[in-house]
């Protein structure tokens, strides 16, 4: 096996085909035992993966972390055992066995991909489009990365991203806004191959698609490149090609066939997403020229020839680690930092230099307080690089006098996404994904909608992704209903591992960041007012740094009698309301409640100090649904929310309509108090 991009060799044409066929049989027999998959896929794309692998990926089997390799997608994660059998052949730890249990409960080959199952898969996929999208990230990763640390005669990140995608993928919207932000970004080490088979799901492509894909990507700025799929030596020449283009991305449309080698199942959709059947695998190994048993059989000479790659990749991974000590010895404070991002390490001390916010009642919107704490951080967390979806003057997400990252230009820290929430929210995946970065992103929270698969992609595999969003209730005001988001902060905390936090100063606000870059393990949500809110005054009240409990009591009263749960901008209505009772002589505790998800972290004996057993009387205060709310205020309390789409008009006046005021608060919580 050659490590070089060059064509297959005569002499190689044996092993080349057998090496394949063992990609061929391996996920026809794997979708057989589960009696469930695609096998369809990974027959058809056999050769052209086993090219890619075999002589252009750089990676090391025997360490899927080493920070230089090549990142591979499969994008048509359905295609999942064409990617489990490479990583089996090449020498990663997925054994023969794990193979077997393919789709079986906590194995290592679940259905689809999942980047926290199995050694060598970068990403998780399965939702159509977010591989790519997924996959953009991580190019824009790798050449900001480049931009920082290379430098003449130190190449210390040089590496490809290469995606295999389908019909499916291109067809989904989220394809067209990541394609069209990478061909603008001029990402050059980005190369998708694009299984052209002319088959989806539901029967022959054209039933549903019928656009030039070439010409398409050439708009976006791509270079478009072609190839027969079963022609090792087409498809090395087309990846070569790919290669020695660096300041345009590169699609290889690569023509195949679904199922290629099954007599009857072969370009059909029978082929897509069910198994062959017991005879038609027999029937497909005869034709491909393989033993019809054992299943999962592989020639030793197979094994012999694709593990070069653990032999190949250790060999150039210690080449880069020895760059590395040279690079140490000539740029020490380069190398300094790439090992605090590489281990995601915060600097000693870091927390100090948040803002505090002095009391303010006119004060600003949260978003504004953001801001500042973003340009606060941004000196002292060098990996901190994200940007917004064309607001980022109103998300205020902007880091003052970074620069701006561009095709031409690489070294800025403001990314300008366009309008493309789907591609900016799977972009920030990538990034987070390849390492050495903590990537943010802003939007309208209303928008959110349009990043929520990628969202919860974030959250299924656990990536520090930081969301920004603003405009975060009726509180928006006149732009009307379309735009106030209602439902979306109650629907946010329906994701497993996502954190919400809605401050409700900006206080609050820096708390929030410093929760969210403290929390490597998942995103964090931000959810950020666009009308005033006001700083509070914490002489008598609860520090802001009861916000990294998720919930905390902010003022208490001897023997309060009800409980004002709040969060956001009506955190200071629920004080204003607890004033009006305390002087009808009825004591209310306030208890501020920014992130449910870290309050239900924290120990039972903490939520019962906040929320004690016997305080039954409860009164929930948030301009979104009330649903939810339940479990916080039990039966005998109360929710004074937004429980239906809201109007166009000064906010202090929606407000008013809705009962988001301190006199109708207190009605309520009297109500509640005297049942």
């Amino acid at each position: 096996m050659s490590e070089n991009a060059a064509p297959v060799e005569a002499g190689q044409r044996e092993i080349d085909r057998l090496s394949a066929n063992a990609i061929r049989a391996l996920a026809i027999d794997g979708v057989q035992q589960a009696n469930s998959g695609h096998p369809g896929l990974p027959l058809g794309m056999a050769d052209a993966a086993y090219v890619l692998w075999t002589r252009f990926l750089k990676h090391n089997p025997g360490d899927p972390h080493w920070p230089d390799r090549d990142r591979f997608v499969l994008s048509a994660g359905h295609g999942s055992m064409l990617l489990y059998a490479l990583l089996h052949l090449t020498g990663y730890e997925l054994s023969l066995d794990d193979l077997k249990r393919f789709r079986q409960w906590e194995s290592k080959t679940p259905g689809h991909p999942e980047n926290f199952m199995t050694p060598g898969v970068e990403t998780t996929t399965g939702p159509l489009g977010q591989g790519l999208a997924t996959a953009v990230g991580m190019a824009i990763a790798e050449r900001w990365l480049a931009t920082q640390f290379n430098r003449p005669g130190f190449s210390l990140v040089d590496h490809h991203t290469y995606v295999i995608c389908s019909d499916g993928d291109l067809m989904e919207g989220i394809s067209h806004e990541a394609a069209s932000l990478a061909g603008h970004l001029r990402l050059g080490k980005l190369i998708v191959l694009y299984d052209a088979n002319q088959i989806s799901l539901d029967g022959a492509l054209d039933l549903s698609f019928s656009e030039d894909v070439g010409q398409r990507f050439e708009a976006y700025g791509w270079q478009v490149l072609h190839a027969d799929g079963h022609s090792m030596p087409e498809v090395a020449h087309a990846l070569a090609e790919a290669r020695a283009e660096t300041t345009r991305p590169s699609i290889i449309i690569t023509r195949t066939t679904i199922g290629y080698g099954s007599p009857n199942k072969a370009g059909s959709a029978k082929a897509h997403g069910e198994p062959l059947g017991a005879e038609e695998v027999k029937l497909t190994k005869q034709n491909l020229g393989w033993p019809t048993e054992p299943a999962f059989y592989v020639p030793g000479e197979v094994y012999e020839h694709m593990q070069l790659a653990l032999e190949v990749g250790d060999r150039r991974q210690r080449e880069w680690e020895a760059l590395l000590a040279r690079y140490r010895a000539a740029h020490p404070e380069l190398a300094a930092r790439w090992q605090h991002l590489q281990s995601k390490t915060l600097p000693t001390d870091w927390s100090a230099v948040l803002p505090s916010f002095a009391a303010d009642p006119k004060a600003k919107g949260t978003r504004v307080a953001s801001g500042e704490v973003i340009n606060a951080l941004a000196a002292h967390v060098p990996g901190l690089l994200g940007g917004s979806a064309d607001l980022a003057s109103s998300n205020n997400t902007l880091i003052k006098g970074a620069g701006t990252l561009s095709g031409a230009d690489f070294s800025g820290r403001n990314i300008y996404f366009g309008v493309r929430e789907h591609a900016m929210g799977a972009a920030l995946n990538g990034m987070a994904l390849h390492g050495g970065l903590v990537p943010y992103g802003g939007t309208f929270l209303v928008f959110s909608d349009y990043m929520r698969p990628a969202i919860r992609l974030a959250a299924l595999m656990g990536l520090q992704v930081i969301y920004v969003f603003t405009h975060d209730s009726i509180g928006l005001g006149e732009d009307g209903p379309t735009h106030q988001p209602i439902e979306h902060v109650m629907s946010l905390r329906l994701i497993p591992k996502l954190r919400v936090f809605r401050p409700g100063d900006a206080n609050e606000v820096a708390m929030a960041w410093r929760a969210a870059l403290e929390h490597q393990h998942g995103p964090t949500a931000i959810v950020l007012s666009r009308q005033n809110v006001p700083t509070l005054d914490r002489t008598g009240l609860g520090a802001a740094e009861g916000a990294l409990r998720g919930g905390y009591i902010l003022r208490d009263a001897p023997g309060a009698r009800v409980a004002l749960l709040a969060t956001g901008s009506e955190l200071a209505l629920a004080l204003a309301a607890a004033d009006r009772l305390a002087e009808e002589g009825l004591p209310a505790r306030v208890v501020s409640m920014p992130c449910w998800e870290l309050f239900e972290e924290q120990d039972a004996a903490y939520r019962a100090s906040v929320l004690p057993p016997e305080l039954t009387a409860r009164v929930a205060v948030e301009a979104g649904r009330s649903l939810g709310w339940e479990r916080y205020i039990g039966p005998r309390g109360a929710v004074v929310g937004v429980d239906r789409f809201g109007s166009s008009a000064p906010y202090q006046e929606i407000f008013k309509h809705f009962g988001l005021t301190p006199e109708h608060v207190a009605e309520v919580a009297r109500r509640v108090a005297e049942q």
